[in-house]
């Protein structure tokens, strides 16, 4: 008999609601180093995550010493 381990992945992300939270989770966000390799606009087109949340992980990134990847 298979065990299934339906806890969550460590989580670091800083609440920015409900919604945002949910959807970023949802997409495979569950750490800031994460973000290093997206965009801002990238994670503009995520249904449910908005310019307060980029904000907001914008600060819980540069905490950490840490930011966006850059547009090309």
């Amino acid at each position: 008999m298979d065990i299934i381990n339906h806890s969550p992945p460590e989580n670091d992300l800083p609440n920015m609601g409900k919604t945002a939270n949910r959807v970023l989770h949802n997409a495979g966000f569950y750490r800031l180093e994460q973000f290093i390799k997206v965009t801002e606009s990238d994670i503009l087109k995520i249904h449910g995550v908005g310019p307060k949340a980029v904000r907001i992980l914008n600060d819980a990134l540069k905490e950490k010493g840490l930011s966006f990847a850059k547009k090309t």
